[in-house]
């Protein structure tokens, strides 16, 4: 789902959520007509928003704050943002349904209890009321009361009934930590217990250097039969967790994962060819992919477009290439300075008419790759990448 980069951003946006993309100046339901006048107004004053809900919360209920990291710059807008991205695609059940389910199931690992939902309720109208001074009347609190009803009783379901089958998080044990760049490690860890998960999927995870402080990383290959999963990790700048990670993390260190996420699957039901664009340690979920088709015996035609800034950022080639060797029906491309250049060098090759886009890597990469992909005639719904919004949390 998608792009909301700055709290507030309101209905003039295009978000994508769950891959698809959706214009949300549409006409909608009353209460979806009054929640958007909400969120066009408080746009400019997003942050003043943003602190006052956590203040109205933190205030009013105190214990809620352990729930949180200790340093709140880290979590900035990401609890109000989830909320206000749902509000914003009432109309749209299918969608809403689907990111609402995910956020409940995620929250899990927070801590987070049935009993609390009311408490974030009230600070997020007594923050609304606040700041949208202009369309704030009863008629636009009786909206927002039954949208945060249906919001929140979608995740609580959602919670309840994961919690039967799985735990709100798994410990996992750092088994080895191969660092293949100055800046980008292959880390593999051992699960306290099995871990079900699909080839493309991602998960959240935890450091015990930073704890409640949680970020995306894509699984590096099909589940395997040893149960050890395996992530591609770069430090960037003043990245918390991605520092810890490469520079930090050490065999015997335990960690926390998430319950597994994302759609960007491969669809075994079609022998459609398959594009796959990897930008830097997005070629991780790519080589899962790869491993995926290889481990069903398809023979489906898989273009795998690896881009880097450098040859020295080309940290997995060797593997692809392997693979490459070990099945005819793999073609796999090094794309030097491809984090921009990619959307253009696909442009080139084709068509792609017969295929379905798998993309990973930075989100400008993403975004623009959407872009040249729905400029040669390949439709929204065979284009397959993670949540943009999602990336953007995981950027450190």
């Amino acid at each position: 789902a998608q792009v909301l980069e700055v709290l507030g951003e309101h209905a003039s946006v295009v978000h994508v959520l769950g891959g698809g993309h959706q214009r949300l100046q549409e006409p909608g339901s009353p209460d979806a007509v009054r929640v958007r006048r909400t969120l066009a107004e408080i746009g400019p004053v997003a942050d003043k928003v943003t602190s006052y809900f956590y203040a109205l919360l933190f205030t009013r209920s105190p214990e809620l704050r352990a729930l949180f990291p200790a340093a709140m710059e880290t979590q900035r807008d990401r609890l109000l943002k989830a909320l206000l991205t749902a509000a914003e695609h009432m109309d749209n059940a299918g969608v809403l349904t689907e990111y609402l389910q995910h956020l409940g199931r995620g929250h899990r690992k927070y801590g987070t209890e049935a009993s609390h939902y009311p408490a974030v309720g009230e600070a997020l109208i007594g923050a609304l009321s606040r700041y949208a001074t202009t369309t704030w009347d009863q008629e636009t609190e009786a909206a927002w009361v039954r949208t945060y009803t249906t919001i929140s009783q979608i995740m609580i379901d959602a919670a309840a009934e994961n919690e039967r089958h799985a735990p709100a998080w798994w410990h996992a044990e750092v088994v080895s930590h191969d660092l293949r760049t100055p800046d980008i490690a292959v880390i593999t860890v051992r699960p306290d217990q099995p871990y079900p998960f699909l080839a493309g999927q991602y998960t959240s995870l935890e450091t015990p250097w930073w704890p409640r402080i949680w970020r995306h990383y894509s699984f590096a290959s099909t589940p395997r039969s040893d149960g050890l999963l395996s992530f591609h990790v770069k430090a960037v700048p003043a990245g918390w967790v991605s520092n810890a990670l490469v520079h930090h993390a050490r065999p015997g260190d335990v960690l926390r994962l998430g319950p597994p996420a994302g759609s960007m699957t491969v669809d075994h039901t079609t022998d459609n060819g398959m594009l796959c664009l990897g930008g830097g340690t997005g070629i991780a979920p790519i080589k899962a992919l790869v491993e995926d088709v290889a481990e069903h015996g398809e023979r489906r035609p898989v273009e795998v477009f690896y881009g880097a800034r450098t040859d020295h950022d080309l940290y997995d080639i060797d593997t692809m290439l392997r693979l490459q060797q070990s099945h005819p029906w793999l073609e796999v491309r090094a794309i030097i300075d491809g984090r921009t250049q990619l959307p253009d060098v696909v442009r080139e090759y084709g068509p792609w008419n017969e295929y379905d886009a798998y993309l990973s890597g930075p989100v400008g990469m993403i975004r623009s790759s959407v872009d040249a992909l729905r400029g040669v005639g390949v439709p929204y719904e065979r284009i397959r990448h993670d949540s943009l919004e999602e990336l953007v949390a995981a950027a450190d």
